[in-house]
Parts: C-alpha cells; sequence; structure tokens
C-alpha cells in the first residue's frame, strides 16, 4: 500500500480563500500526483458531500472528503492557510485543510488510517506542530505518525543543529514509537428508514457514512428501503461498539442488536445531525450502556422535526406517528400495484369496465375488454388488502411478529362493517395494545414457547374482534361515511383552501412528519376510492412534485445565484421531481432555509388549489410525471404543476438576487486572518 500522504500532498501556503478553492487546489495536487483520475468529476463529489453538511471542526480545521469512483487509492492532502477558510465551524475559519479522498469501495484498513488521524487532530500538540512546521516532506511524516509532535517541536527550536538532539533520551522498545501505531477504531452499525423508503432512508444513510469518515469511525449501515433490504453480517453487528437506529418506521429485527448501546432517533436527525449521534453512540458506548433512547433526540423531539426518540420512554406521539407510518410504508405497494393496474383498466376498457363480469368465467384472449377487465380485478383483489395489511403491520411495528394475526384481522372486520381506513387504523393500535398487555402478564415456564405462536393470536383476536364487531366498529363507520360524504361534497372555495393547505404541508419540510401526514391521508383515500380521495391524490402529488423541480429551474435559469454544488444537484432534482420525490429540493432548503422553504410552499399552494380546482383525479400514490397518461384531466395537472414551479421559481429567484452572488458572498472573503503559528 502506497503512502496515504507524501510531500506532494502538502501545501503549507495554501492561498484559496474559499473552500471550493482550497479543494480544488489540493485536489489539483492529488491529480497530479496519479491519486484521482478526474478533476473535475472528484469535486463535484466533494461538494455533493459539502452540501450535505459542514465539514469545520472546532480548533480552525477543516476536513473535506468523500468517497469518489475517480479515486485510484485513498489519499489525504494538507494544506496551510494564512487567512483562514471558511468550513462552517461554530469558532470560525479553519487553517488547517484536510482533504480526504477515498475510492467508492474504500475498506476498513484505510479507514483504521483515518480514525488515527481523526483522533490527532484534538491533539493540541499535533496541531500546533502542523502550524509550525516549515518542511512538506516533515508534516507529512508528521500527518503520518512517522514522527511525534515533540520531535518537530524540537526540531524548530534547534534547528536541527548542534548537540542537543544527542542529550535526547531514546524510546523505548525499537522500530517507531507506540503512539504513532494508528488506534484501533470505534466501530458502530446503523440502520435508516422512512415511510416510502424511497429519499430519506438512503440520505440518513449516506450523511451517517461522511460523518463516520471524517470522525474516523468505521461504519455499517443498513438500509430498510422500498427495494428490502441487506441484512448486516452477523459478524458486523457483533464487532460493533454502539448502535445507531435513524428511522420513522418500526426497525426490523431488533433483537439482532440486543447488548448493545443503541442511540434511537427519526430518520431526519441522521440527515442533519449525523455528527452528533456519532459522538453520542460513543458517550453510551463510553458509559456501558446496553439500551435505551438518544439524550439529544428526547431534547429535540417534535420540535423541530429533525429527530425523534424511538425509546421506551419516547413521547407517546412521536411513538403513535410511528407505529402509524409503519403501517402506511407496508400498504404504499398494494396502493401502488392495485391502483396502477386500475388505472390502466380503465385507459384501456373505460369506467364501465369496473362492472365487467368475472375474468374467471369470461376471458378472451383476443379481446381488450377481457384484458382491461383482468387488470381491473386483479387490481381490486390487491385493493382488498389495504386495510388489512395497513393493521396488520401497525400492529406489527408495536408488538413485533404476534401482532400480525389480530391486526390483519382487525383489519378484516373493519372492512365487513365498513370502518374503512380509519377503523384500520384504530384496529391496528387496538391489536398492537391488546399484545402489548398480554406479553407483559408473567406465565409459566412451560407456557412461554406457545405463547406468540398460539395463545397470544389466539386471545388478542378474540379480543380485538369482539371491539371491532360490538364496541368502536359502527362509530368508525359512521365518522369514515361523513369524511367521506365531506370529500365528494368539496366544491369551490372549500376545495381550493383543502388544496392549498395540502399543497402547504407537502412542501413545508419535503419528506418529513407534515409531508408525511399529507401524503398518508391521500394514500388512505385510496382504500376506498371515491371522487373526492381521488381528488386529494392528485393534489398531493402534484404539490409533492414542485419543490425539486422549481430548485431545477431556478438552477437553470439563473446559475449564478447557486453554487457549483447546487448547480449539480439541479440538474438531479430533474428527476427526482418528475418522479414525484419531494426530497430532491432538502439540499436546497438546508442550505438557505428562509429564502426556499417560503418559495416552494406558495409554489406547492399553488398547484394544490389549481389542481382542485381543475377536478384532477389519480389512483396511483406514486410515479410522478410517468402516471400522467392514467391521471384525469391530465393536461390541467401538469398545467398547475407548471404554475407553481414557475411561482416557486420566480420567488426562489427574487429573495436570492436580493443579496449578493455566491462568488462575492463567498464564506471566508470577509474573515479575519488567522495568524500561523511560528
Amino acid at each position: 500500500m502506497s503512502e496515504l500522504i507524501t510531500a506532494e500532498l502538502v501545501d503549507l501556503d495554501l492561498s484559496a480563500e474559499t473552500k471550493t478553492a482550497a479543494a480544488r487546489s489540493l485536489a489539483e495536487r492529488m491529480v497530479a500526483a496519479g491519486r484521482v483520475s478526474d478533476l473535475d468529476g472528484f469535486l463535484a463529489d466533494v461538494a455533493a458531500r459539502e452540501a450535505q453538511m459542514p465539514t469545520g471542526l472546532d480548533g480552525g480545521i477543516g476536513i473535506p472528503h468523500c468517497r469518489s469512483e475517480y479515486v485510484t487509492e485513498p489519499s489525504l492532502a494538507f494544506g496551510r492557510s494564512a487567512r483562514g477558510i471558511d468550513f462552517g465551524a461554530a469558532d470560525g475559519p479553519a487553517d488547517l485543510v484536510f482533504l480526504i479522498a477515498a475510492p467508492a469501495g474504500a475498506d476498513e484498513d484505510h479507514l483504521t488510517i483515518l480514525s488515527g488521524l481523526a483522533r490527532r487532530l484534538t491533539d493540541p500538540e499535533f496541531t500546533g506542530a502542523l502550524r509550525a512546521e516549515q518542511d512538506p516532506a516533515a508534516a507529512a511524516a508528521l500527518i503520518r505518525g512517522e514522527r511525534l509532535p515533540a520531535d518537530a517541536t524540537g526540531a524548530g527550536e534547534a534547528g536541527h543543529t548542534g548537540d542537543a538532539g544527542h542529550d535526547a533520551p531514546e524510546p523505548s522498545g525499537a522500530g517507531a514509537p507506540a503512539a504513532a501505531e494508528p488506534e484501533e477504531p470505534f466501530r458502530i452499525v446503523a440502520v435508516t428508514s422512512c415511510p416510502t423508503g424511497i429519499a430519506h432512508t438512503y440520505m440518513a444513510a449516506e450523511s451517517l457514512e461522511a460523518a463516520a469518515l471524517a470522525d474516523g469511525v468505521v461504519i455499517g449501515v443498513e438500509t430498510q428501503g422500498s427495494a428490502g433490504f441487506e441484512r448486516l453480517d452477523p459478524a458486523v453487528i457483533a464487532a460493533a461498539d454502539a448502535v445507531i437506529w435513524a428511522h420513522d418506521v418500526e426497525v426490523r429485527e431488533k433483537a439482532r442488536f440486543g447488548g448493545k448501546p443503541v442511540v434511537d432517533v427519526g430518520v431526519k436527525a441522521g440527515i442533519n445531525r449525523p455528527a452528533e449521534l456519532i459522538a453520542e453512540a460513543r458517550r453510551k458506548a463510553a458509559r456501558g450502556e446496553s439500551s435505551g433512547t438518544s439524550d439529544a433526540a428526547e431534547d429535540a423531539a417534535g420540535a423541530d422535526g429533525t429527530g425523534a426518540a424511538h425509546g421506551a420512554s419516547a413521547h407517546v406521539g412521536v411513538r403513535l406517528r410511528t407505529y402509524l407510518m409503519s403501517g402506511v410504508s407496508y400498504m404504499v405497494p398494494f396502493v401502488a400495484a392495485g391502483g396502477l393496474l386500475i388505472a390502466l383498466s380503465f385507459a384501456i376498457g373505460g369506467y364501465e369496465i369496473a362492472n365487467a363480469a368475472s375474468v374467471a368465467d369470461h376471458f378472451v384472449w383476443g379481446e381488450a375488454d377481457s384484458w382491461a377487465a383482468l387488470l381491473n380485478q386483479i387490481g381490486t383483489a390487491a385493493f382488498g388488502f389495504l386495510v388489512p395489511v395497513l393493521a396488520g403491520y401497525i400492529a406489527y411495528g408495536m408488538a413485533d411478529r404476534p401482532a400480525l394475526v389480530p391486526g390483519f384481522v382487525g383489519g378484516a372486520i373493519a372492512l365487513t362493517v365498513n370502518a374503512g381506513f380509519l377503523g384500520g387504523l384504530v384496529a391496528g393500535l387496538l391489536a398492537g395494545g391488546v399484545v402489548m398487555a398480554i406479553q407483559r402478564m408473567k406465565v409459566h415456564r412451560t407456557l412461554r414457547g406457545i405463547m406468540p405462536v398460539l395463545v397470544i393470536p389466539l386471545i388478542a383476536s378474540v379480543a380485538v374482534g369482539f371491539l371491532m364487531f360490538i364496541v368502536v366498529g359502527k362509530p368508525i363507520a359512521s365518522l369514515q361515511q361523513a369524511l367521506t360524504d365531506w370529500l365528494n361534497g368539496l366544491s369551490g372555495s372549500n376545495a381550493v383552501i383543502l388544496g392549498v393547505v395540502l399543497g402547504l404541508m407537502m412542501c413545508f419540510d419535503m419528506g418529513g412528519p407534515l409531508n408525511k401526514v399529507a401524503y398518508a391521508f391521500a394514500v388512505g383515500g385510496l382504500a376506498d376510492p371515491t371522487p373526492g380521495s381521488l381528488k386529494v391524490m392528485a393534489a398531493v402529488m402534484a404539490a409533492g412534485m414542485v419543490p425539486p423541480l422549481a430548485m431545477a429551474l431556478a438552477t437553470t435559469v439563473r446559475r449564478r445565484l447557486f453554487t457549483r454544488a447546487e448547480q449539480e444537484n439541479g440538474r438531479a432534482a430533474w428527476v427526482l421531481g418528475a418522479s414525484f420525490i419531494s426530497e430532491g429540493a432538502i439540499p436546497f432548503a438546508a442550505a438557505d432555509p428562509l429564502r426556499v422553504i417560503p418559495s416552494v410552499m406558495a409554489g406547492g399552494a399553488v398547484t394544490g388549489a389549481l389542481s382542485m380546482t381543475f377536478g384532477c383525479t389519480l389512483r396511483a400514490p406514486h410515479g410522478g410525471v410517468f402516471v400522467v397518461p392514467l391521471i384525469g384531466q391530465p393536461f390541467l395537472y401538469l398545467l398547475a404543476i407548471a404554475a407553481g414551479t414557475a411561482v416557486a421559481t420566480a420567488l426562489v429567484v427574487t429573495l436570492k438576487g436580493l443579496r449578493r452572488s455566491p462568488e462575492e458572498a463567498a464564506p471566508g472573503a470577509d474573515r479575519p486572518k488567522v495568524p500561523v503559528a511560528a
């Protein structure tokens, strides 16, 4: 393995004034050394990481970093700035800048080396020696751990002359000093998940990986997303010092992580505060905790939507939202498949195809109507599972597998008594609560083996069935019918107001709690579709597409108002917006929330209002522009999206234009110079 850093990768007189310029200057040295194959491609990866979270550390240190396919070998470049460069640290600009470049598949050996550097950066003697060193080769050796800070300081004071070196005591033992050996890295395993499992799940994973790389931590992340999940190797879990759960739905197979210190938060905390979560994991491991809830998350739960504790002492509202989102996440695939099949059947055979005879009795291979009827009846069958699946997996999220049977039974009864989506919600909560109560009961040892597979499902199913049939089923059915009648009766100003409210909710936090509430409300209406509920689904999806599309358009029409990283994100936002992935606008909102969030909320409100006014309908819960042919009033629907996108773009461009461009207001440009220690 070649050396991580050499003299040619050291710049003791870094003249760059911004973090972008600093990264370019150091990256050019990596290119010259043959360690980076594509300068612009690598810098785009660095900028994308930088856009997610600041890389400045207290003490005048900046650590821009990324994993990139353009890195040929693990490398580290070091620059020392006399002026100081703003990397977002709370205590001011950085004069010591380390650019860390890792290949896309960096292994643990590389992270072990990086962890040694991260730990040494907390040593004032080490950073002081770097500020004093005048020889690039010596600075590289110091960073590699081949020289001690005391050696560098002594050499500087003695000027490498005289006999002072002969009077110094020899270090004990042969070879390199023990202090230069890299320390065993801290190891974390993490699980990330969100209700739809499309964007937040993977963004949280990337943020945690980036923060771990900067902190010298070895991390393995299991993304429990919409595409399923690949379980972490049991050996990796066993070797971990701590666990981080960043999730808005229940973590699957929690027992695998038993006995480890756990930091338990919402998925947005994993995106916005990964360094804090890693620091808390270290604290819990140091205290020897084997379970519990995130301290930081409990302080922040419900305050800003960036994190939520999920431990036993978490706020009831936070736990309830997690349970409900768990059910919704399992229900969405049924809605997607069933809704698209039904919409396709209508596109082929017209709305009357819903009344066709069973294809089991009458199917003609060459008739389009037969195929339309087949698609309709398959889709209707899929829709028949919506409420039972919702109830079953709400219960599962509360009490694990023993709660599945009573949950599904309760959901099926909700359909029988016409309690619909609301009945499914209540049935799931009742089933989970009953099972949790039974699990707390002390039973004889001989019964423990059959409790989860026989006793609990049996008793809980009877209890939930009694409650749903006799006690709460009919009142909930009446409430469901009242809600259905209200939605179907919406017209004029009432429909516009509902569209505005849904648009504002979808665009306020772009995948956060409010967004998910609006989305769950719309998806729930598809369980028993009516003209009103189909309009709500259309308005919600249209408004959710506005934020990323607006940011993409804004970075196209007024590029100078955005940084290079934002321009790169803008190109990706076209696809994300067209696919109804609102999270594509999060990097812009995180960098400039006061201008971006109000702008996209205004655009979303316009789109939601227009969609409701035009009477657009949608049977599919997802798909973006790819399901437009299946939308009622498709051209007016696209017009509503375009209008909202234009409004949001105009507002964000106007608000950003009131300040100086990024180049004129570059971070650190107006900062005082940071003296380099002599």
